[in-house]
């Protein structure tokens, strides 16, 4: 069975019978200089294993952990901008349980009295806009890592018959380096219903963690990592169903595929008769398909008490506000903005506002474009600035000084370049970061709207090509378009194509 498909039997209609309950569960790493308790670095990629270790995080007898305070303000910036409730006073929680990579065995959280509570986030889906309902957003810290490997296949001692001794055997490697990096959880009621609303949810909180600085959320270095908790319901039942957790999903798509295949899952095994487990389940991305992981623990198996090596925290109105003053202009109200003020459509506003440097630039070349339209400097940011950094062939490091687009945008409206000599310009711009108007005279692209020059041209080819101007003359207009390239190619490329086409018609059709 893979994910889109109706489910095996031709029971595609069963679909109709259930509704889908998801609720989903984002960890989001902070970007702080220390972890959550500690003064350890968080420039752990490309660290020794363990090398970024201290007391503290790894657990031992007798150490004290000390609140961050950077991360508190992002979880607080968070609460803000999705509209939530930031407390006034919250606590600390230990949430117990024993795996390999939770050094301590209990986990330091917030669980009754979260940082941020009763928030939303609305976003636009394929069926329009979408609110979802956002219940909490608390801080954690981070477990430890496993790394799972296979022994040598060759061993000293190997047996002289050539088997090996460590065939088929694996070895658990742990990393603490990540061990008490600060994490914040963002948890949603269950009011999602398919996994495009699902992915578009994370897709837009990921957007919004990365236009505040809380985090750069990048699902592959694992900065985010998305699970999802699906249920099905007969339509018009109000209790839930059996629910599932999903995880390991390392990519936006893969949260969509995931949650369709589970519920396609759930929907043939209560239509085969069977019964639902609650279970934590994994995505596998080869075979597009989920596998049980383990069973799911209940909230009760956590033991949740007060921490007592941490104070309760409090956060001042001043405090409050100060940090909601900082926000930036969210992306929501920048997509509005952009629709309303510069008359954007909603693509070229969704496009511009998910990328950061699109919209730096875009906002930059504005200011530099006087009398520019808008729609012009969004066409070049979303078309060819998208294209050379997305571009196999784009040059590492390659960028644009919004002056630079500005001036280029401002010599095609002139006339001065063509459309085409412009992107060519660019890529160069782009790449080596030269002045556009060194580009421009370096290569010859000024653009000839001399009309006496060009009517010197055109007769030159009117001359030289007596059977494409006969055809022409006899009603085969397409033959015009051959003496436009004609004259094009004369001039290097350099012509005013649009004065070419209007004063090579007027010769053509001129009496002789």
């Amino acid at each position: 069975m893979s994910a889109g498909a109706a489910p095996a039997g031709g029971k595609g209609s069963t679909l109709e019978k259930y509704e889908a309950v998801i609720g989903i569960e984002i960890h989001c790493q902070l970007k702080t200089a220390s972890k959550m308790f500690c003064g350890c670095s968080t420039e752990i990629d490309g660290a020794e294993p363990n090398s970024h270790c201290c007391p503290v995080c790894l657990g031992l007898p007798g150490v004290l952990p000390t609140i961050n305070k950077s991360a508190v303000e992002f979880v607080m910036a968070t609460g803000f901008a999705i509209e939530a409730t930031v407390a006034e006073s919250t606590r600390w929680d230990r949430k117990n349980y024993f795996y390999p990579d939770l050094p301590k065995g209990y986990q330091i959280s917030q669980y009754q009295l979260p940082l941020a509570a009763n928030g939303k986030l609305t976003f636009d889906t394929s069926d329009g806009p979408f609110t979802v309902l956002i219940r909490r957003a608390h801080l954690e810290e981070d477990t430890g890592r496993l790394i799972h490997a296979d022994l040598d296949a060759e061993e000293p001692g190997t047996p002289a018959d050539g088997s090996s001794k460590g065939a088929g055997r694996r070895v658990s490697l742990i990393d603490y380096n990540r061990s008490g990096m600060a994490l914040m959880e963002i948890v949603t009621e269950p009011n999602i219903r398919t996994g495009e609303q699902a992915r578009r949810y994370a897709e837009e909180l990921r957007l919004l963690m990365r236009t505040i600085g809380a985090s750069d959320a990048e699902m592959e270095n694992g900065q985010m990592r998305v699970e999802a908790n699906v249920s099905i319901r007969p339509v018009g039942r109000e209790a839930f169903g059996t629910r599932t957790e999903v995880k390991n999903m390392n990519s936006m798509k893969a949260v969509e595929r995931a949650i369709a295949f589970e519920i396609q899952r759930q929907t043939e095994v209560l239509e085969s008769g069977g019964t639902v487990t609650m279970e934590t389940r994994g995505w596998d991305e080869p075979s597009q398909s989920t596998y049980h992981m383990r069973p799911k623990e209940e909230e009760n198996d956590y033991r949740y008490f007060p921490e007592p090596d941490l104070p309760p925290l409090r956060t001042t109105p001043e405090w409050r506000a100060q940090i909601k003053a900082r926000l930036p202009e969210l992306p929501a109200a920048r997509r509005t903005r952009y629709q309303t003020q510069h008359g954007l459509s909603a693509y070229d506003a969704a496009v511009l506002v998910n990328d950061p440097g699109a919209t730096s630039l875009f906002e930059a070349a504005l200011a530099s474009a006087a009398g520019v339209p808008a729609k012009l400097i969004a066409n070049w940011v979303t078309g060819e600035y998208a294209r050379l950094v997305k571009s196999a062939e784009g040059v590492s490091g390659g960028k644009v000084a919004a002056a630079e687009l500005a001036a280029l945008i401002k010599l095609v409206t002139d006339g001065a370049i063509s459309g085409t000599n412009a992107k060519e310009v660019f890529a160069e711009h782009y790449a080596s970061g030269t002045a556009v108007a060194s580009i421009v005279e370096a290569r010859g692209f000024r653009q000839i709207s001399d009309s006496g020059v060009l009517e010197s041209a055109i007769e030159e080819v009117v001359t030289a090509n007596p059977a494409a101007v006969a055809d022409y003359k006899a009603g085969k207009t397409n033959a015009a378009g051959f003496l436009v390239g004609q004259v094009m190619k004369a001039t290097r490329g350099q012509a005013n194509a649009a004065m070419v086409q209007e004063a090579l018609r007027a010769r053509l059709d001129r009496a002789e």
